[in-house]
């Protein structure tokens, strides 16, 4: 027992600025939920009415929280540095989310007033609707932040190299992002624009792993046309 302490206790210690980070964070969040008398401006894009509710994806959206909890707790323990580029990526995006929402207050009307069927998926969503309020939506963090693990999956040695893995955690997210389309939680404008977060703090985040993917590229291209011309 006093071996595997002496192997958590340290990783623990490494956890704990993320760990204050996230009660920052949701201690901001709460503030600003509770800000009263605030003008909204209303989020809604036309294709937003297209896009059909669908109870369903409450599961996708559901595991979101195990999915990101898993994959930083499996970095911890086995690559700290990809677990601090993981929470790099995470938080920063999540601080532009709460300057945001603080700057600008955003809300949506896409919920459906009355549920369309009655079951255990449409009581699960009504518990989401009552605990997660329509307010403060923009950008999206349930995308952004799935695919902030996806990008560190991707990029971790080990579960890189498991195409079984990387598979599974793409389509995991690509359920959790159209969960929030159909779910009616997020206009697609929210999704659209964590998509281009996440695009900006991706080259931030892993820039040396970027520029050196298009290094290598150049490198095999150059050499690809070098040989081209020794050959005629």
């Amino acid at each position: 027992m006093r071996g595997i302490m002496k192997k958590i206790y340290p990783k623990l210690r490494q956890a704990l600025p993320a760990v204050c980070y996230l009660v920052f964070y949701l201690t901001w969040f709460f503030l600003i939920e509770n800000i009263h008398g605030r003008e909204y401006t209303i989020i809604h894009m036309k294709a937003d009415d297209k896009i059909p509710f669908c109870e369903y994806f409450i599961i996708p959206y559901i595991l979101w929280f195990f999915y990101i909890a898993w994959i930083l707790i499996y970095l911890l323990f086995n690559n700290i540095k990809d677990f601090h580029k993981c929470c790099a990526f995470l938080f920063t995006g999540m601080t532009v989310f709460l300057i945001v929402s603080t700057l600008f207050p955003n809300m949506h009307f896409l919920r459906p007033a009355v549920m369309p069927r009655d079951n255990i998926f449409a009581r699960l969503v009504s518990i989401l609707y009552r605990i997660d309020t329509a307010t403060n939506l923009w950008p999206s963090i349930h995308v952004y932040n799935s695919l902030g693990v996806l990008f560190a999956v991707t990029h971790n040695t080990r579960l890189g190299s498991k195409k079984t893995v990387k598979t599974g955690c793409f389509l995991l997210t690509v359920l959790i992002i159209l969960a929030t389309l159909f779910l009616k939680q997020h206009s697609l404008f929210d999704v659209m624009t964590a998509f281009i977060m996440a695009a900006v703090v991706y080259v931030i985040t892993y820039r040396t792993e970027v520029l050196t993917g298009i290094r290598h590229a150049y490198i095999k291209y150059h050499n690809h046309k070098r040989k081209e011309t020794q050959w005629y």
